[in-house]
């Protein structure tokens, strides 16, 4: 394999690689990012279920629930006032269960295109996997575009579910000591809207966690919380997985797309009987809350035929094997 990356396409899927790193990706099921693969290690969220077309009306749940997926124009299903009437977004947005059209694809890059339903909006994504001094780089580049005829307002958030094990660390830069919390399976961190310290968290029983630090599956932890506005020098996230041998850099910025989101699952969802996420998430966004309905100063709204675009990079970095 040549250094930049040498991309194959299949009937469904789309490969790039670039030494002992890969990335594939699946146009008909949502233009999700299914797999990333280093030195042998798949890095993202296994499916808990089958692969399978997905409906405009189904939960997240109902589905894979794996890999990485776009959350547009909403993560949180609601029902959204626009000059165009009402509109409906399901659960985890639209893109998740669109076929994606493939834009362009070279030796080491693949762009898709991924049109919403329930607001008039469109999504260009364009990804390139390349060799570093110190690993690989995967850089992504968003566009998003009001097709309509009146303003449209939106929301983003990526959903890269990496997969994590007990002692995997999180980290963020140490200038963070607050989050907003979403959501907390349980209640263990308290109710949606309350501030979390990081990185050392009171629960409401009154007992201390370090948030850093990932549980294991049987601790059924399923917790949504967000940094944020955050400032040019905030604009990194890390997870280390130190069995694995690598650490995931998220970077992104901030004057573009000024929040983090962070879901850190360890058994606790979906709940029931059937598999349940054990992953980290590590989710640059436009807005601090999960529901386009929810108003606020990070609030968005695209004139006819505007666009906006910005940058997201996940750097793959080698570190020492723990055992």
């Amino acid at each position: 394999m040549g250094e930049t990356g040498v991309i194959g396409v299949a009937e469904e899927n789309v490969l790039i690689q670039a030494g002992d790193c890969s990335v594939s990706f699946l146009p008909q099921l949502g233009g999700k990012i299914a797999s990333i693969r280093f030195k042998g290690h798949e890095l993202l969220q296994a499916p808990i279920n089958p692969l399978a077309p997905r409906t405009r009306t189904m939960s997240f749940d109902a589905g894979d629930a794996s890999g990485w997926d776009e959350c547009l124009p909403s993560v949180a299903s609601c029902s959204v006032e626009t000059a165009g009437g009402v509109a409906s977004v399901p659960d985890h947005g639209d893109l998740w269960r669109v076929v994606w059209t493939p834009v362009s694809s070279a030796t080491a890059s693949a762009a898709f295109r991924g049109e919403c339903f329930s607001l008039p909006l469109t999504l260009e994504r364009a990804a390139s996997l390349t060799a570093t001094e110190s690993g690989w780089r995967l850089k992504l580049d968003y566009k998003v575009t009001n097709t309509g005829s009146s303003p449209t307002p939106w929301s983003w958030a990526a959903h890269p579910l990496f997969t994590a094990e007990a002692g995997d660390t999180i980290v963020l830069p140490d200038s963070i000591h607050e989050l907003r919390l979403e959501g907390s399976g349980g209640g263990r961190l308290g109710s949606g809207g309350d501030p979390v310290e990081w990185p050392i968290a009171t629960l409401v029983n009154g007992s201390r966690t370090d948030l850093r630090v990932a549980q294991a599956p049987e601790s059924g932890i399923g917790d949504k919380l967000f940094a944020g506005p955050l400032t040019a020098a905030e604009n990194w996230c890390s997870l280390e997985r130190p069995k694995a041998g690598v650490r995931i850099r998220v970077g992104f910025d901030p004057a573009a797309t000024p929040y983090l989101g962070l879901w850190i699952c360890y058994g606790g969802w979906p709940g029931g009987q059937g598999p349940q996420q054990t992953c980290v998430a590590l989710e640059p966004a436009t807005a601090p809350v999960d529901s386009l309905a929810v108003t606020g100063p990070w609030s968005r709204t695209l004139a006819p035929g505007e666009s906006f675009a910005w940058p997201m990079i996940v750097d793959l970095e080698p570190i020492q094997v723990v055992n």
